[in-house]
């Protein structure tokens, strides 16, 4: 196999895996633990 294609399917792999990990923090179960600074300054 062309060495590009190897390295353009691992870029493109390790984009897929670090999105699909912001979107599990963001809206999953560990976003409760999530704190909102906006929140934390009311006036």
């Amino acid at each position: 196999m062309e060495p590009a294609i190897v390295l353009s399917i691992s870029v493109a792999a390790v984009v897929v895996v670090i999105t699909g990990l912001s979107i599990y923090t963001s809206f999953g179960p560990p976003s409760k633990q999530l704190n909102d600074p906006f929140d934390d300054h009311e006036d």
